[in-house]
C-alpha cells in the first residue's frame, strides 16, 4: 500500500527536486547550445592552426545555430591554451583545437605539463592530418632539399630554420631533418607560425618545414621544396616528397577538437555531429586540400580518442629520436 502523501512528504520531495535541479548538467536546462561557444587555439592568429580553426568554427556554427568565437591563447608550445581549457567549466561552451603537439609531443618535450593530455580532456572529433612542407624564400638560392644539405655541410652552423615555437611541429620536423642528414643548422623559434612565416618571406631565415603552406606558395612569397608525406600532395603535384628528394622524413601532424573532461556526452555528441557534417562537405574538403592538408574522415568521439591514445607513444618516440628538447 502506498504511503500517504502528507504535506511534510510533499515538502521533502520539493526540496530534493530543487537540489537535483541545482546540480543538473547545463545541457539539461535546454537545448545545447544556447549561447556562443569559445574555441581556444594555443597558437597565435595568422598561422595554419588558427586558419584551420576559424574555417571549421564558421561551418560548425551554422549547424549548431550559435557563433563559435576563436580565441588565441598562445605560448609554451600551446601549453597555455591547453591548461586554460583543462580548467574550464565542462559544459561544452569552451572547447579547444587539439594537435599532435598538445596531445603528443609536449608530453615528452616538457619535463612537466600543467595539464594531463588524456585525463583532463574529453574527445569531440578528428579534423584532418597535415604533412609538413619545406619552404624557402622565393629568392633563395636553394632549389632543392639537397641544395640545403650540401650548403649546411659546407658551412656548419651558418643556415637556420624557423618554427612556431619550441615543441611545435616545425621544430620537431626541423630537428629530425637535421638529425637524419647529420647537419649543423640553427633553430630559431617564433611565437607562432604567422611570425615565423613573416621572417621567412622577408629572407631573415633560410627555411621552415611547416603545415598550411599553400596560401603562402600561391602568394608568390615562398618556394616549396618537398612534402613530408608518403605521397605527393594533390595541390602541389610538382613538389616531390622528402623521400623522393633523398631524405626519409615523414610528418603526420593532426588536428582535432576536445573539451574539458566531464563534459556531458550529449554535448560531445552534438559537437561531434556538427564537426562531421562539416568534414563531408566538398567545399570544406577542397579548402583542406588548398591549405596543404589531407581531408579527414568523420570519427566518433571514442574513435578519435583511441587514435589520440595510440599516436602518443609514436609522437614521444619522434621527440626522442629527433633529440629536440625545450631550450
Amino acid at each position: 500500500m502506498n504511503a500517504k502523501f502528507t504535506p511534510r512528504r510533499r515538502q521533502i520531495c520539493m526540496a530534493l527536486a530543487a537540489v537535483a535541479a541545482l546540480h543538473a548538467p547545463a545541457f539539461a536546462q535546454g537545448a545545447f547550445p544556447e549561447r556562443p561557444i569559445t574555441l581556444i587555439v594555443g597558437w597565435p592568429a595568422g598561422g595554419s592552426a588558427d586558419a584551420l580553426a576559424r574555417m571549421v568554427a564558421n561551418d560548425m556554427a551554422g549547424a549548431l545555430g550559435q557563433p563559435i568565437v576563436v580565441e588565441n591563447k598562445a605560448g609554451a608550445g600551446s601549453n597555455i591554451g591547453s591548461e586554460f581549457v583543462a580548467k574550464a567549466r565542462p559544459d561544452g561552451y569552451t572547447i579547444m583545437l587539439a594537435t599532435s603537439a598538445s596531445h603528443g609531443f609536449n608530453s615528452v618535450l616538457f619535463s612537466r605539463l600543467p595539464y594531463k593530455p588524456l585525463e583532463d580532456f574529453a574527445p569531440i572529433g578528428m579534423i584532418n592530418t597535415s604533412p609538413g612542407t619545406m619552404l624557402v624564400p622565393l629568392d633563395s638560392p636553394f632549389k632543392s632539399v639537397q641544395d640545403i644539405v650540401k650548403a649546411a655541410k659546407a658551412q656548419p652552423g651558418k643556415l637556420n630554420y624557423a618554427s612556431a615555437g619550441i615543441g611545435s611541429s616545425q621544430h620537431l620536423a626541423g630537428a629530425m631533418f637535421r638529425k637524419l642528414e647529420d647537419i649543423d643548422v640553427t633553430h630559431i623559434p617564433f611565437k607562432g607560425a604567422g611570425p615565423a612565416m613573416t621572417d621567412l618571406m622577408a629572407g631573415r631565415v633560410d627555411y621552415i618545414i611547416t603545415t598550411g603552406p599553400l596560401p603562402f606558395v600561391r602568394g608568390g612569397k615562398v618556394r616549396p621544396l618537398a612534402v613530408a608525406a608518403r605521397q605527393r600532395h594533390p595541390a602541389m603535384p610538382d613538389v616531390p616528397t622528402f623521400e623522393q628528394a633523398g631524405v626519409k622524413l615523414y610528418t603526420d601532424n593532426w588536428y582535432g577538437l576536445v573539451a574539458p573532461a566531464a563534459t556531458p556526452r550529449p554535448v560531445l555528441d552534438t559537437l561531434n555531429a556538427a564537426l562531421n557534417k562539416a568534414l563531408v562537405k566538398p567545399e570544406i574538403q577542397k579548402q583542406f586540400i588548398e591549405q596543404g592538408a589531407f581531408p579527414g574522415k568523420p570519427m566518433t568521439p571514442d574513435a578519435f580518442w583511441t587514435f589520440v591514445r595510440n599516436q602518443m607513444p609514436e609522437a614521444g618516440e619522434l621527440v626522442r629520436v629527433s633529440g629536440a628538447k625545450v631550450e
